[in-house]
């Protein structure tokens, strides 16, 4: 959907969905095992702005491969 407004046309974007995948237990680092969020991001998550919630994502998928849980890609 749009709207336009004062001649410009204004694109309203669904919100980025939350990775939780309901498997919610912390580590030693508070860092959640399920979605690899830390609290502050997973309580700031309703409040954040999809470029935010962007940026948290790409946190998630660094320290996953990290943690071993994500791999980077085929074995060579």
């Amino acid at each position: 959907m749009s709207v336009e407004h004062a001649g410009k046309i204004s694109v309203h974007e669904k919100p980025v969905r939350s990775p939780c995948v309901s498997i919610c237990a912390l580590d030693e680092a508070d860092i959640c095992v399920g979605c690899q969020r830390t609290v502050t991001e997973i309580t700031a998550w309703s409040r954040m702005s999809n470029d935010e919630r962007r940026a948290v994502l790409l946190l998630c998928g660094e320290r996953a491969k990290a943690s071993g849980m994500m791999f980077s890609g085929p074995a060579r």
